[in-house]
């Protein structure tokens, strides 16, 4: 174990998030974007790249997803002892919230990559002595609902995470990577250490923004940031920021950032359309390969490949894997999908039947309906041929989601009793589940209304497990389907340069799902298997580029101006 002194003087990368997904039972995330950082920061502890996370503690995470069997979403509250997960750290540091004095503790979880290098992740929590039963509850839940709860958390994450790496020891931080505008007040306390230079502030701040729907963006009204912060919120800030009488914490985090990014090729178009007046570049997102290869998948390539552990790059020779090999292993990690202990599944799904597999949350711009826009049609499809699998949350307050899933009920039902078609939708997706689906499905299904996906990840980990995708050609898989010259999946609709593409109607889309099931995707899977290993491989194929280990690379070399490090890996594979 290394001290904080210790990992003080080697540190220069401080990346702050919102939400880290650290290990399934730890629940410290709710979805992407904190799957995201943690698959940032386990490519960071593999490359050995100095980075160290900040976020916070939830005691109450985010929640427990029941589903009755009309569809009806609960929440329920999780209670976690997180002292047998993290290290308790005998820091505390003082923030003036709403003119009282709130203490502020630190926990401490080690990521441990495969050369024993560590980053630590830093969780800040106001559960502790000395703060009254309000004050506690402040870091209670992920994504609290109440905007008061909500500035007062991003006040602890950003000041109080800079204020924190500080007092363990953090003097000689060069870049403050901001994932998402939730931290952005981290650049008030910069400013405030720097005496009020706002160059010098820019010259450490990163920002990378992750959606293009504009609801997405956090924004509160200006005058209950003010009570929250009392004096220390600089007036001199509020020009390009408040608008209003609202305070936009995007427009904060871009006011302070040398270097902006967003996710995926697509996504930069569409933020510097967002944005004008800003300068921003484009990291497409990528996965933790380790992380999300399933085990038999990895003993398999690890025989046909080169170490994966030490380069992901060599999925680009999936070719040579043994295609016999390759069929048996996925129906043996799909048996586990159909496992009733392993899914919770309580319908019970069919081996020998085309398995399509939709998972993410459950919120209007996914369109997770669309497929059953024209409903008989798709039991006449399916019937006999195929089944579906889906999970996912929608937020407690998201009552359009909410009403999604109720549909995604009845439409189980409707096709059970008409067609004796499967359609089940498992409870409570988190990262366990979700290593089921991606690599026990045979066909990743994914359809967000267009433009509005920024980047998309649950697709790529379903490519390295050889499964192909039928999506959308937004965020990553417009890049992911040029990549594989259409080899690796399906696109559902016109490429995002072509006429109309952006105006297209919710039935054009849903018929080309169904044209591209029943006269491409169901003949080929039954009738021709040698073509659907061929799709499998080139599938896996897309790992070598759309992995994290490449993203900590660019962001090293774009945003963080990291020298090399010897655990990088060659860029051979992205010229």
């Amino acid at each position: 174990m290394f001290s904080e002194e210790d990992m003080a003087k080697e540190r220069r990368v401080a990346y702050f998030s919102m939400e880290i997904a650290l290990d399934s039972d730890i629940p410290t995330y709710s979805g992407g974007l904190g799957i995201l950082a943690g698959d940032i920061l386990r490519s960071a502890a593999d490359l050995e790249v100095p980075v160290i996370g900040v976020t916070l503690v939830y005691n109450n995470g985010y929640f427990y997803q029941m589903l009755d069997f009309e569809g009806v979403q609960r929440e329920c509250n999780i209670q976690w002892d997180y002292s047998t997960e993290l290290e308790k750290t005998d820091r505390v540091i003082k923030l003036d919230i709403n003119g009282r004095t709130v203490n502020v503790g630190v926990w401490r979880f080690d990521l441990v990559g495969h050369t024993g290098h560590v980053v630590p992740v830093y969780l800040l929590d106001t559960n502790v002595e000395g703060n009254d039963d309000e004050q506690r509850s402040y870091t209670r839940l992920l994504y609290d609902a109440t905007p008061y709860q909500r500035i007062i958390q991003e006040r602890i994450l950003g000041v109080g995470g800079v204020k924190m790496l500080r007092e363990l020891g953090y003097d000689d931080l060069r870049v403050f990577h901001m994932n998402e505008g939730h931290s952005a007040f981290l650049s008030l306390e910069l400013l405030r250490e720097s005496g009020g230079d706002e160059k010098k502030v820019r010259r450490s701040c990163v920002f990378t923004t992750h959606t293009p729907v504009w609801a997405g963006h956090d924004v509160f009204d200006f005058p209950m940031v003010k009570q929250i912060f009392g004096a220390e919120f600089p007036e001199e800030v509020c020009p390009g920021v408040v608008e209003d009488g609202r305070l936009n914490m995007t427009r904060l985090a871009l006011k302070f950032s040398g270097y902006v990014n967003a996710v995926s090729r697509k996504h930069g178009k569409v933020t510097r359309e967002m944005f004008p007046q800003e300068d921003i570049d484009h990291i497409t997102n990528g996965i933790h390969v380790l992380t999300w290869l399933h085990p038999k998948l990895r003993e398999l390539y690890k025989k046909y490949l080169q170490n994966i552990n030490h380069d992901p790059s060599v999925l680009a020779a999936a070719n040579n894997i043994s295609s016999t090999a390759l069929a048996l292993a996925h129906e043996r990690i799909k048996m586990e999908l159909l496992d009733y202990e392993k899914s919770h599944s309580w319908v019970l799904l069919e081996k020998n039947v085309l398995t399509i597999g939709f998972a993410r949350r459950i919120t209007g711009y996914k369109r997770p309906t669309l497929f059953l826009h024209d409903i008989d049609r798709l039991g006449r499809i399916c019937q006999d041929r195929a089944q579906i699998v889906m999970a996912g949350k929608t937020h407690p307050m998201d009552h359009q989601g909410k009403e999604l899933i109720k549909h995604i009920f009845w439409a189980s039902k409707y096709l059970w009793e008409k067609y004796r078609v499967v359609l089940v939708f498992l409870n409570n997706y988190d990262i366990d589940l979700a290593q089921l689906l991606v690599s026990g499905v045979d066909l990743w299904l994914n359809t967000p209304r267009r433009y509005m996906e920024a980047s998309g990840t649950s697709g790529m980990k379903a490519a390295i497990n050889a499964v192909p995708n039928l999506s959308i050609l937004d965020g990553w898989w417009i890049e992911g389907y040029e990549r594989s010259r259409g080899a690796a999946g399906w696109a559902i609709g016109p490429g995002p340069e072509e006429a109309g593409a952006i105006h297209r109607s919710d039935e054009e889309d849903a018929n080309d799902i169904y044209d591209k099931l029943e006269n491409i995707i169901i003949p080929m899977y039954y009738d021709d298997r040698n073509a659907w290993i061929d799709m499998m491989k080139r599938s896996i194929t897309l790992g070598a580029h759309f992995n994290t280990d490449r993203v900590v690379m660019e962001y090293a070399k774009k945003a963080w101006r990291l020298r090399p490090y010897k655990r990088w890996v060659s860029e051979s594979n992205d010229q």
